[in-house]
């Protein structure tokens, strides 16, 4: 739950998507997203009998990064109790600086994870923009709507496929998880209050929550600083692009893993992404209905309404570029890299959040 401060945290309780075109595809989510047009000779590099690299373009990109920075700094200081309100402009400038406890630690998870994967991209020769970071104050909870990364030219094995998928989540988990630990241990456990707004749980934040905080007394709740807040972010982040669909990062490491076989199981977990809207709508109306307060029945909509926008996003965009993750050559996973898939499979169930953020 979110209060003033940043929020309650209830003890018991982004698109990597890329349709497959002939030009540079953009790749979106919260966090990243990575692109694929066409084949080359190596793993994944520029169109056919394409020897020279895109120039290297970085200026709209920095642009777009220090937009970021000054919206995430922006959100920081509100968070801090010490953001703009009425005031003009330059208090608005003055007070910024007071958002680095939330601002610093979620830019340089993302920021780790989009090099991640640009980083492998690079090395099996895939020819990757910087990333173009989303700035998005005030409208977006995190201050930023992630990033996109442009790839040209489509990833040719699956040992690459997986290693461009795996290697953003995961090492923006590597940041992701101290920042949390340390943002929990500099949280304090309070009686809940009535009205707020609380985060998503999950298997791993719940455990984390336990083991740094200890069991949180019933009328308990854990108020996060906004260190804690750019941590659980950064798992939120991590849940969403792992989701096993379309060119989302966990739709590389499944096909990677499961090849063709993939297509199929996408097209279930795409419908299943509206049974969490559905089951999400239900759970919050039942109390409304059985309190016959009926004007609340927008709340309960806009609970569930993240998994209604998300299915959204992935229609329109596979139906723009092809539902189908596009084809890698014949060929297994090294076994090492089986396990980094496996692993990170299971690491989405673990941070998956039934419900990414409501109101109450």
């Amino acid at each position: 739950m979110f209060a003033r401060r940043i929020g309650l945290s209830r003890s018991h309780e982004t698109a990597k998507v890329t349709p497959e075109m002939p030009q540079d595809e953009p790749l979106a989510s919260p966090a990243s997203a990575s692109v694929e047009s066409s084949m080359t000779d190596d793993d994944g590099g520029g169109p056919p009998g394409s020897d020279a690299p895109e120039p290297f373009r970085w200026k709209l990109n920095l642009v777009l990064f220090l937009a970021t920075v000054a919206s995430v700094f922006l959100t920081g200081a509100r968070y801090a109790d010490e953001g703009p309100g009425p005031a003009g402009w330059r208090d608005t400038l003055r007070s910024l600086p007071s958002g680095w406890s939330f601002a610093v630690p979620l830019l340089a998870i993302l920021l780790t994870h989009e090099f991640g994967h640009y980083i492998a991209a690079r090395i099996h020769k895939v020819d990757a923009s910087l990333p173009f970071f989303i700035p998005l104050p005030r409208f977006s909870p995190f201050g930023t709507m992630g990033a996109i990364i442009s790839m040209r030219g489509r990833i040719r094995s699956r040992d690459a496929l997986l290693d461009i998928g795996a290697s953003g989540p995961l090492a923006g988990l590597v940041v992701a998880l101290p920042v949390l630990i340390v943002g929990l241990a500099h949280s304090h456990v309070g009686p809940a209050v009535a009205h707020g707004t609380q985060e998503g749980q999950s298997l791993l934040y719940i455990a984390l929550k336990r083991i740094v905080l200890g069991p949180i007394p019933d009328g308990q709740d854990v108020f996060l600083g906004p260190m804690a807040f750019a941590g659980w972010t950064g798992l939120f982040i991590t849940a969403l692009n792992l989701i096993p669909i379309g060119q989302l990062d966990g739709g590389h490491i499944a096909y990677a893993l499961f090849g063709l076989r993939q297509n199929r199981f996408a097209r279930v977990l795409h419908a299943s992404l509206l049974g969490m809207f559905v089951l999400n709508f239900v759970r919050f109306m039942i109390p409304i209905a059985r309190a016959h307060a009926w004007s609340q029945s927008g709340q309960a909509f806009g609970n569930a309404l993240p998994w209604l926008v998300w299915y959204g996003m992935l229609h329109l965009i596979m139906r723009g570029g092809g539902r189908d993750h596009p084809p890698t050559e014949p060929g297994e996973l090294s076994p090492v890299r089986k396990a980094i898939a496996l692993f990170s499979l299971v690491l989405f169930v673990l941070l998956f959040m039934p419900t990414p953020m409501a109101q109450y």
